[in-house]
């Protein structure tokens, strides 16, 4: 490699790093069995999964989404020798169990690769592996196949139920359905599956309302693991008359109410522990839980652990918007769920480059993975346009151990830092105009708005503004002997 590649390597922090993670967690090795073990029906024949994964990763990385982009270049350079259409039609027919395994086979690698936690969880909560459990329907499906193009209105690829450690934020695993209106409870049970034999326990599962019945709860609790769940007034509460509530205020002076009691009646019925926080604002925030030690397991903690699982809401917000998933390349279940897989799966990528960028200065709180990706995805064009896939590998060369990699990332992102990653603060609430008018034949300039405000300013304010400004008065010259002026 020459002087040249060497200095553009060296501009190119992001890229370098993105690429050296990547390369391993998708080497052809790791994926290689991956497929053996879940390809299900499907065959490689001229494309490889191997392949397939590179088109959609440079897809989403380097194309803004554009499957076409991806599968014409690397027409192009080699990479793809078969047909475009043929590209399209691996995609359509990726088998559900293969994209999950993406996602769940790559998890434990990342978590490898994380230098520190992400997340600060309760005290009295840290000794569990805390995980956010929701689903997801993917929408914004493009109507290319010929049974949607008669159709209005708005069609849904796959429907999932993911789960996101809270502690590192990584997204950990998920099911899939390929009817996009299916329901969340029957994809639970392969979900669960999925993190239990990746991460150890003891686990403690944080879910929405959704998830508040009779048979969820026995099977997040299962296999020794706890569940903090927002109550849902369809399951009946009823308090033990045997132990009184108790009443406490959290970190922000409201009220909370702690009571224990049976979800639901008859030997079906759960024993639970309800803590309802109560918000002046707003609704009252009420959760259940089998953690029934009110010492070891304060209320304050629990309702701490449940506002995290907000992490899950905005990481489904970022697959989305951020990562392409709002562009779907392919329109069957089975491509959008296989988009989806590698959208968690660049997510998880950030992650770990932005856990390498936080210090005690700027907590990883503070740094936007959205901008962050943004200059990733423009370093890594700047990259394949400059140095080229010949010198990107002799640069990569030899994968890495894991110890070395991590050093590589710190040496790479340690002073790479610049402002311009850090969020925005928060913005204030906007001041509502209940006072509104429509336009009159709803549409106006500019210039006539402003004119009319103008005019309508108050007439105290039309004053002032007309009102001429005190001049200061001219010094007056010495008049000298005779009456004229020196």
């Amino acid at each position: 490699m020459g002087d040249f590649e060497r200095e553009a390597c060296r501009r190119l922090p992001l890229a370098e790093a993105a690429l050296r993670v990547l390369d391993y967690v998708l080497s052809d090795d790791f994926l290689a069995p991956v497929f053996e073990r879940h390809h299900g029906a499907s065959y490689e024949k001229v494309i490889s999964f191997p392949v397939l994964v590179q088109l959609i990763a440079a897809a989403l990385l380097e194309h803004h989404g554009s499957g076409h982009q991806s599968f014409t270049r690397a027409r192009e350079n080699g990479t793809l020798e078969a047909s475009i259409t043929a590209a399209y039609g691996k995609l359509r027919r990726v088998p559900l169990a293969l994209s999950c395994a993406l996602l769940a086979d790559t998890t434990p690698r990342l978590l490898d690769l994380l230098p520190a936690p992400t997340a600060s969880l309760p005290p009295s909560l840290r000794a569990f592996v805390t995980l956010a459990l929701d689903g997801k329907k993917i929408k914004h499906v493009a109507k290319r196949l010929k049974a949607l193009r008669r159709v209005k209105g708005h069609v849904l690829g796959g429907k999932l139920v993911a789960a996101q450690e809270l502690h590192s934020g990584l997204a950990v695993g998920f099911s899939a359905d390929p009817d996009g209106e299916a329901g969340d409870a029957a994809l639970v049970p392969a979900v669960l599956a999925q993190v239990r034999a990746v991460r150890p326990g003891p686990r403690l599962w944080v879910a929405d309302r959704g998830f508040c019945d009779l048979v969820q709860p026995r099977r997040l609790a299962a296999d020794g693991d706890h569940y903090v769940i927002r109550f849902h007034a369809k399951v009946s509460f009823t308090p033990d008359p045997q132990r009184p509530a108790q009443h406490g205020q959290d970190a922000e002076g409201r009220s909370f109410t702690e009571e224990w009691g049976w979800l639901g009646r008859g030997k079906n019925r759960l024993e639970v522990r309800r803590i309802t926080l109560a918000r002046p604002d707003g609704e009252a925030v009420i959760v259940v839980t089998d953690l029934q030690d009110g010492q070891t397991y304060p209320a304050e903690d629990i309702l701490a652990l449940y506002l995290l699982r907000w992490g899950i809401e905005h990481m489904f917000q970022d697959i989305t918007e951020v990562f392409s998933l709002r562009r779907l390349i392919g329109s069957t279940p089975e491509a959008t769920v296989f988009q989806a897989a590698f959208c968690f799966l660049l997510y998880n990528v950030i992650v770990v480059l932005r856990a390498y960028l936080a210090t005690a200065a700027r907590p990883v709180e503070q740094i936007s993975g959205e901008k962050l990706f943004e200059d990733v995805e423009r370093q890594l064009v700047a990259w394949q346009e400059v140095i080229g896939p010949a010198q990107t590998a002799a640069v990569l060369d030899a994968p890495l151990t894991v110890p070395a990699l991590k050093r590589r990332l710190k040496e790479l992102l340690t002073s790479a830092w610049t402002e311009r990653w850090r969020k925005a603060p928060a913005k204030k609430p906007g001041v509502k105009h209940p006072d509104k008018e429509y336009l009159k034949g709803g549409h106006n300039s500019v210039y006539r708005l402003l004119q009319e405000a103008r005019l309508a300013e108050p007439a105290t304010a039309q004053r002032s503004a007309a009102k001429p400004t005190p001049q200061k008065s001219k010094r007056q010259k010495p008049v000298a002997a005779g009456g004229k002026r020196c």
